[in-house]
């Protein structure tokens, strides 16, 4: 069993997440300039044996699609070319940034350290990854 690897994608940054080899638990990886994304992808299912990617999929409060959502697809299909053997699954991102915000706070992280968007890119990709665990159970 390989490890499923989290995807929220912003025009700027990308957010990753990816869970234990048992996918028990969904960790925050990292965060990356959206631009060399698909490199990295690639190169990281080369290194670590990864059985789906998660991308988050924004939509507006009345279900439509975000402005974001042709640069996802146009992403979704280079991995799907350059890694045919790996499902790539959409799912639901809303509210995930917000989500992310109030961890921290909970969490206790200062106010300064919140506001860097490098640290609620990972985790919002993290909360995406944990909610689609759940769903599979």
């Amino acid at each position: 069993m390989g490890r499923i690897l989290a995807i929220d994608y912003g025009m700027k940054r990308t957010g990753l997440a990816v869970t234990d080899m048992l996918r028990i638990t969904a960790n925050p990886l990292l965060t990356i300039d959206t631009s060399g994304l698909l490199a990295w992808v690639v190169d990281y299912t080369r290194k670590e044996q990864v059985d789906t990617i998660v991308v988050g999929y924004p939509r507006q409060m009345n279900g439509q699609d975000s402005e974001t959502v042709p640069a996802i697809r146009a992403m979704e299909q280079q991995l799907r070319a350059r890694m045919p053997q790996i499902p790539v699954v959409e799912y639901d991102e809303r509210f995930t940034s917000v989500l992310a915000h109030q961890a921290m706070i909970a969490g206790g992280m200062k106010k300064k350290d919140r506001q860097d968007k490098a640290v609620v890119d990972k985790l919002a990709a993290c909360i995406i990854l944990e909610s689609y665990l759940e769903s599979l159970q």
